[in-house]
């Protein structure tokens, strides 16, 4: 029988050897998609918690967890791809391969730069294999501290930003229906039932604002 933690690890490494920038942005997503599914879980299976505060609880984490993951992936996405495409396009390179660039000046000076110049193909020959691992591993290793710095802006200070704007205005529209409830007491039996599906309502649409 196959062992199964076998198997992942086998996947990860066909899927991820060459590119650990890429790991760690789908880790870094599938880590903040279990953390927020186990808080959500936590607090509809929490008996001590009721309904009405529930109705709050969830529609805040819920918000939370798409801008954690939202704003993770798209920053460490976007600057894994620019430090990408500078060594890509030639910009950025190690040492021997700027040398080579230099010595051969009257063929790539007007390339270098392109958006359609792709320096690791360039290097992709049986002459040049010294260069294009040297080239790999730099990008490799360029790629992959970028997408760790994008990660701690996103998570250490972008995304607390945008949250706690986001849990005050759920937090605001959830004291408006229970002020709304408390100035029409008479109605409040009937509205108590649907408080849930109005929280959702009106942040849906105050959301919109964003």
């Amino acid at each position: 029988m196959a062992n199964p933690f076998k198997s992942i690890l086998n996947w990860v490494a066909k899927h991820f050897q060459d590119d650990p920038a890429k790991m760690l942005i789908w880790t870094g997503v599938a880590g903040w998609s279990i953390s927020s599914a186990a808080q959500i879980f936590a607090i509809i299976a929490n008996p001590k918690i009721d309904n009405e505060k529930k109705g709050f609880l969830i529609p805040q984490e819920m918000y939370d967890a798409v801008t954690n993951i939202s704003l993770y992936f798209l920053i460490t996405l976007f600057a894994k791809k620019t430090v990408s495409k500078l060594f890509t396009t030639g910009k950025w390179a190690p040492k021997n391969v700027r040398k080579f660039l230099n010595e051969n000046k009257s063929i790539y000076s007007d390339k270098i730069g392109k958006v359609n110049f792709d320096l690791g193909k360039e290097l992709d020959t049986p002459k040049r294999q010294d260069l294009l691992k040297e080239y790999d591993i730099t990008k490799s290793f360029g790629t992959t501290v970028a997408t760790v710095g994008a990660g701690v802006l996103a998570t250490n200070i972008l995304t607390p930003i945008v949250r706690n704007k986001m849990a005050s205005r759920i937090q605001k529209t959830y004291i408006d229906i229970k002020n709304e409830m408390k100035e029409n007491p008479t109605e409040q039996v009937q509205k108590q039932p649907a408080f849930k599906s109005n929280f959702y309502a009106k942040y849906n649409s105050s959301s919109l604002k964003i």
